[in-house]
């Protein structure tokens, strides 16, 4: 019972990583305008995010545009799209699996192969947090070199946005989620069939009886064991006398 409550534990955290890393990938909040030096006062305010760019008025109007041409994105955008896409077909891929390999399904019951769907849907969320962990790593790192780069005019300058931090927390909810699933199920469940086949063992030889202790016969001298002989067919004469009489 405990171990079917960590592994759901498990899967609620990565099922709560895949719904982040889906939101923080549609929002355009990763990167925002910073207010240093002549932007503390404005009427605009521009946020940039994996699909699309948009900007924030004083009046209230909030207008987004949608990037048209892939390739005419700098690279590091490219790949950024790519490593998140990848982080949320590898979480949905780990619900799937991860969901038939728990004790608390009826998929697969009593195949040895449970447990190892289990630690599969394990691995995948750790692979899916390690996608957007390094995704959002690499935003941050290009965000912080940009902004202290004394090159770059102010007005170029953003900050981090929110769907970083976002991203953050989900590879967090991913990686704790598939470190419980493959911590839980390392060992192999009491309710499936063995992996092995006993063999079976030869039946045990029977006892040797030894001799050494056996009591010998008694001895008997020749004397005495003439007369309890029974006389047989050939030692009765014609005249009906015995032959042991005279020996």
């Amino acid at each position: 019972m405990a171990n079917m409550v960590v592994q759901l534990l498990g899967f609620f955290l990565g099922l709560l990583g895949l719904v982040g890393s889906v939101v923080a990938t549609v929002l355009p909040h990763w990167r925002r305008t910073s207010y240093v030096g002549s932007n503390i006062i404005t009427a605009t305010a521009y946020m940039k995010g994996l699909w699309m760019e948009c900007v924030w008025h004083s009046t209230g109007i909030y207008q987004c545009e949608v990037h048209r041409s892939m390739l005419a994105l700098p690279p590091d955008l490219q790949v950024a799209r790519a490593l998140m896409v990848l982080s949320c077909l590898t979480s949905t891929l780990a619900v799937l699996v991860s969901s038939t390999g728990m004790k608390c399904t009826r998929c697969a019951r009593r195949s040895p192969t449970k447990h190892v769907l289990a630690i599969s849907g394990g691995v995948c969320f750790l692979s899916a947090g390690m996608l957007c962990l390094i995704t959002v790593c690499w935003t941050t790192n290009d965000v912080i070199l940009d902004f202290y780069n004394p090159i770059l005019p102010e007005g170029m300058k953003y900050e981090i946005g929110m769907a970083v931090y976002l991203g953050y927390v989900s590879a967090c909810l991913s990686l704790m989620g598939g470190a419980v699933l493959c911590w839980n199920c390392e060992g192999r469940p009491g309710n499936a069939l063995p992996l092995h086949i006993p063999r079976h063992h030869h039946p045990p030889p029977p006892p040797v009886f030894s001799t050494l202790n056996t009591p010998a016969p008694p001895y008997y001298p020749p004397a005495a064991l003439n007369g309890n002989r029974t006389p047989s067919r050939t030692s009765v004469s014609s005249s009906g006398y015995r032959l042991n009489d005279y020996v």
